[in-house]
């Protein structure tokens, strides 16, 4: 098969970990788009969780199998449900059936850039998931008003950058604040952006008026 309709994954622990990405994912958005890119033999799959009106873009990335010839670029946007069902988990490694394309929602065409990022700090993520969870109990108790409530809990910031709690809550329900002792924080001009070895979250820098959750956070 070509790369118009397979990607063939390099690891089986990739198509494990992309699936329970999708999984959490689909949780909150049951019609949740993803914009699939292909480059240097990595897959990056990106998202968006709907934690606000500008929520947080959730990036997961998976390597490649080499192969002759190596595929062409691939830059698609499907259905995240669609792309979920096209993993096999007895077969996970070989292949990744390819959803067909999809018109994108607004986000998909305004992605973060890939370069000229600056490197802030390593940041442990043991006190960050802390954090988050702590917000979620103060949610929880507090039953008033929940879309205020949230804007102003999940809006504070944790980081002389800008990076708020809604960014280390989106960086926990797709699971990136698991896959190490500690995540990097970058910005740029425009951007923060979380690195984790298998994914990103990345937010704007300056968050756009009028955003609330609307959500009940969960673990």
């Amino acid at each position: 098969m070509t790369a118009a309709t397979a990607l063939h994954l390099a690891d089986t622990r990739d198509a494990a970990g992309l699936g329970t990405f999708l999984t959490r994912l689909l949780r909150y958005d049951k019609a949740a788009a993803v914009r699939l890119r292909t480059a240097d033999e990595a897959l990056a799959v990106f998202a968006r969780l709907p934690l606000g009106e500008s929520g947080p873009l959730v990036i997961r990335t998976a390597l490649l199998a080499r192969t002759e010839p190596p595929p062409e670029p691939l830059d698609r946007t499907v259905s995240a449900g669609q792309l979920l069902d096209a993993i096999e988990p007895e077969d996970a490694g070989a292949e990744l059936r390819l959803p067909p394309p999809i018109t994108g929602p607004a986000w998909a065409g305004l992605l973060p850039p890939r370069t000229s990022w600056e490197h802030v700090a390593d940041l442990p993520t043991g006190p960050l998931s802390a954090a988050v969870q702590a917000a979620v109990t103060e949610f929880r108790r507090e039953s008033e008003d929940p879309d205020a409530l949230a804007e102003a809990i999940w809006s504070r910031q944790v980081h002389p950058s800008g990076l708020t709690l809604r960014a280390l809550h989106a960086a926990h329900l797709v699971g990136l604040l698991q896959q190490a002792d500690t995540v990097a924080l970058h910005r740029h001009p425009a951007w923060l952006r979380l690195t984790a070895p298998r994914g990103y979250v990345i937010i704007r820098r300056a968050p756009a008026i009028g955003a609330g959750l609307g959500l009940t956070p969960t673990r």
